[in-house]
């Protein structure tokens, strides 16, 4: 379909800037600036690591979590700076970047989905301790990230349908009644060709951690301090996630787990796995109200200016309320090509599957109406809407987030193979005691 409606990239789309709780590090006191770390052809300066240290402190603060030791902290801090550096130049010689254009609409996008202007933003920054700047290149830098994971690691997930059979096939999506749930998670990595003494120690050492979570013990503190994993300083939190989308290796203990239960150790290639059920919740039908609808658009270009495109367009509006065919006009005067050969017909319509002006105009018309022409991103367009129904898409739905979590399910593993595989590549040097 030709109207679609356009997205901002996976970390606009799954709100990760979240203004009420700005993690960003304020600005660095001046230091007499020097390197720390050498990366292939890169180096991290102390204040670019300094900044991760305060940036990882004022986030397990704002947890309300114990700190961990220091010694930890930094190691961490220094790991992630690493393995920026390794991404962003990943991503330079790749041809992945974003321009000035593309920050700043998803900057006013930010704003507006936390109802500011962008002057109130600045000011919020500012009382944060925060320069715009900083703020703008770190955006920059998460989107770069986004589109280099997308480009590498999830572009190249292929999901086929008969994937989809099959995992509907041999799961319900809703081991023991749920199709959602709230987890925390920690890991305990083993090194790649790890002596079955170091696998079994690590294994023993997660037992015993096991235990001691299960019997009360604090597990966002334990993710914090111990867990190798990429949400171990949120506390292992790994969020809420359709069933679907947790690794298959803890659908197995999800199934008889209970709120607040934790099971493990569990296996894999990477280590031995904790988890604990913070929450869950139950499937729902998905019922939605669509619209059929069919469309005239003519485009704007060099050959045909705004007031042209309009001008056509009333003159079409007029042929048909006159009694003319929309079905004929559409097919020799539409520019939407794809539904131009169907009469104009982009059949039935989801929230969400087309642009706001055009979704504004067609909810406001009754059955069988003709819109007044109007202009969208796309150009020019009459509208006319011929039916209109709920239907149940729960089918549908549940084939888009079986998809879905496949893609979760491999995605995480994947990415963490690739940015192992970059730090095996690299050539670093650490100067931090110099």
């Amino acid at each position: 379909m030709t109207i679609t409606k356009t997205t901002l990239t996976g970390v606009l789309a799954l709100g990760l800037i979240i203004f009420g709780n700005s993690l960003l590090a304020k600005e660095a006191p001046e230091l007499l600036d020097r390197v720390v770390a050498v990366v292939n052809q890169d180096v991290v300066t102390l204040r670019e690591y300094e900044q991760e240290v305060a940036s990882i402190r004022a986030k397990i603060a704002a947890q309300g979590q114990g700190s961990p030791p220091e010694e930890l902290i930094r190691k961490q801090a220094l790991k992630r700076v690493i393995l920026i550096k390794l991404q962003m130049n990943e991503a330079h010689k790749l041809g992945v970047d974003v321009d000035d254009a593309t920050l700043s609409l998803a900057i006013d996008s930010i704003a507006k989905r936390n109802q500011m202007t962008l002057d109130d933003m600045r000011e919020m920054l500012d009382r944060e301790g925060v320069s715009f700047e900083i703020y703008r290149e770190d955006l920059r830098q998460q989107i770069t990230l986004t589109r280099l994971h997308q480009k590498e690691v999830v572009g190249r997930i292929r999901i086929s349908e008969a994937q989809v059979d099959n995992y509907l096939a041999n799961s319900t999506n809703t081991p023991g009644g749920k199709t959602a749930v709230h987890i925390r998670h920690i890991l305990l990595a083993t090194s790649e060709g790890a002596s079955s003494q170091e696998i079994d120690a690590r294994k023993n050492h997660a037992q015993q951690l096991k235990e001691q979570l299960a019997s009360g013990g604090d597990f966002p503190a334990a993710a914090i301090n111990q867990s190798n994993g990429r949400q171990a300083l949120d506390g292992g939190d790994l969020g809420w996630l359709e069933i679907g989308q947790a690794p298959n290796i803890f659908i197995e203990a999800l199934v008889t787990m209970e709120r607040g239960d934790v099971a493990g150790p569990i296996q894999s290639s990477s280590g031995f796995h904790i988890i604990k059920l913070e929450d869950y919740r139950g499937g729902e039908r998905s019922i939605v109200d669509q619209t059929h609808v069919r469309h005239i658009l003519i485009r704007t270009n060099e050959l045909t200016s705004d007031n042209d495109a309009r001008n056509r367009l009333e003159q079409l509006h007029t042929r048909i309320t006159g009694g003319d065919d929309f079905e004929a006009l559409a097919r020799s005067h539409s520019d939407d090509k794809t539904s131009a050969i169907k009469g104009g017909d982009l059949g039935w319509a989801s929230p969400g599957d087309l642009v706001p002006k055009f979704v504004e105009v067609m909810e406001g018309l009754d059955v069988n109406e003709l819109s007044e022409p109007f202009r969208t991103p796309f150009g020019w367009h009459i509208v006319q809407v011929l039916e209109r129904r709920a239907q149940d898409v729960t089918n549908e739905a549940r084939r888009e987030k079986a998809r879905e979590a496949l893609r979760k399910q491999r995605k995480d593993e994947a990415l963490e193979l690739y940015l192992r595989k970059l730090l095996d590549q690299a050539y670093i040097e650490e100067h931090l005691d110099e």
